[in-house]
C-alpha cells in the first residue's frame, strides 16, 4: 500500500483539486452551478441558424433605417415646399416694392416739374435775391 504525505511540495490548488476527486477518476458534483435539465439539453444552434438570425437582425435594423430616411426625405420635401412658397412671397413683395418705387419716382418728377413751372423750385438763395 502506498502512502501519500502532504508536505511543502504540494500546492493549495492541487490539494483542492485532489479533494474534489472521488475514486481517483470521478469528480465530485459541485452544487454551486446547478443547471436545470432544460439548460443541459439546450440545443446549440447550427452555424446556418446563427447566420440566419444575424441576417434577420441586420435586416430589421436596415428596415428601421429605411423608414427613418423616408421620414427625413418627406420632411425635407416639406421644408423645400415651404422655402419655395416663402421665395415666391418675397418675389411678389419685391415686385410690389419696385412698382411703388417707380410710382414714387414718377410722382417726384411730376412734382418737381410743377414746382419749376410754378416757380417754387428755387433754392433759398434764389428766393433771397428775388426778394
Amino acid at each position: 500500500m502506498k502512502r501519500f504525505t502532504v508536505g511543502a511540495n504540494i500546492t493549495s490548488e492541487y490539494h483542492r483539486w485532489r479533494s474534489k476527486r472521488i475514486n481517483d477518476n470521478i469528480f465530485e458534483l459541485s452544487h454551486e452551478n446547478n443547471q436545470s435539465i432544460e439548460e443541459h439539453l439546450r440545443v446549440i444552434p447550427s452555424e446556418l441558424e446563427i447566420i440566419r438570425q444575424d441576417f434577420q437582425r441586420r435586416n430589421a435594423e436596415l428596415e428601421k433605417r429605411i423608414e427613418q430616411i423616408g421620414e427625413e426625405k418627406m420632411n425635407l420635401r416639406l421644408d423645400a415646399n415651404v422655402q419655395k412658397l416663402e421665395a415666391g412671397r418675397l418675389k411678389k413683395g419685391k415686385a410690389k416694392a419696385e412698382e411703388d418705387l417707380d410710382s414714387l419716382k414718377t410722382n417726384y418728377k411730376k412734382l418737381r416739374l410743377l414746382m419749376r413751372t410754378a416757380g417754387l423750385g428755387k433754392t433759398s438763395e434764389q428766393w433771397r435775391e428775388e426778394i
